[in-house]
């Protein structure tokens, strides 16, 4: 066999390895960044998931306490502003700036700026609630409506960072719903649907 021929075939064997080598480096590299994102989307979502319950404990107890205030037409079971049912308000408070710095660890500026808006509301319905500022049924049910508003868009833009393609199901923005009597109708006083 003359040099150049085994030269030619060596030379393809060290192509041929190079090239096998970076093909599996390649496909390891995606395997290891798909894993990668695998295991910070479940972070996410657990960081979203656990936030958001902690903002729905805290709206739960200001509805209580609104409807004790006259202030929800929501047909929550009233509950006096009382130091044990404060203490629960804070408390939810606490979990919620805790789980809130996770969320803001793992995900996005979009994101963040969605969370902060929706503290902002569940602020001004937990006061309401309180009565540390003054309102009334209407001022109470813009101040629902933003929240939901807030938490739609706090579900969009989390909904974006884990790559969930589609957009989540509207739903009814009316406050109250539709299918709820307007106080003072109903059996008593008119048909109990909401003016047109």
């Amino acid at each position: 066999m003359s040099v150049s021929i085994q030269i030619s075939a060596l030379a393809g064997v060290i192509v041929g390895s190079a090239a096998s080598y970076v093909t599996s480096s390649l496909a390891e590299r995606a395997r290891w960044r798909r894993q990668q994102d695998v295991r910070w989307d479940e972070r996410r979502l657990a960081a979203y998931a656990d936030y958001i319950s902690a903002v729905k404990d805290i709206i739960a107890i200001a509805q209580r306490m609104a409807s004790q205030r006259g202030l929800s037409e929501d047909r929550a079971t009233p509950v006096e502003p009382t130091a044990a049912e404060l203490e629960r308000l804070h408390e939810a408070e606490v979990r919620r700036a805790a789980l809130i710095e996770t969320v803001r660890l793992l995900t996005d500026t979009d994101t963040i700026t969605a969370t902060r808006e929706l503290n902002h509301t569940v602020w001004h319905l937990a006061e309401l609630a309180r009565g540390q500022v003054p309102g009334d049924q209407q001022t109470w049910n813009t101040a629902f409506a933003e929240y939901r508003q807030a938490r739609d868009a706090y579900h969009r833009c989390a909904r974006a960072t884990l790559g969930i393609s589609g957009v989540a199901i509207s739903r009814d923005q009316t406050w109250p719903p539709r299918w709820k009597p307007v106080a003072g109708e109903g059996p008593d006083g008119g048909s109990g649907l909401p003016p047109a």
